[in-house]
């Protein structure tokens, strides 16, 4: 029997990178501004930790597709991307 998607699953699966990114610096300033009640400053902080994981997802994904393209002895070649400091 296929299990029903989470409301989490389904947000990691349909937001955009820039979407989740726009929505984790609202996240971020309303924490900053620090007025808010504690159970709601919770809320808002496991609602970043999911929004940063999504992000960090996403971009690990966009950099397995990026290719570099070199020339060696005089033609031109794809290369995988990595970033400096990556094994």
């Amino acid at each position: 029997m296929a299990r029903k998607k989470t409301d989490q699953e389904t947000l990691e699966n349909d937001m955009q990178f820039e979407e989740a990114m726009k929505r984790l610096e609202e996240v971020v300033q309303r924490l900053e501004e620090g007025d808010i009640p504690l159970e709601e400053s919770i809320h808002l902080y496991q609602e970043g930790v999911t929004l940063s994981r999504i992000c960090g997802q996403k971009l690990e994904a966009i950099e397995a597709k990026i290719t570099q393209l070199v020339e060696e002895d005089g033609q031109l070649k794809q290369k995988a991307f990595r970033v400096e400091g990556e094994a």
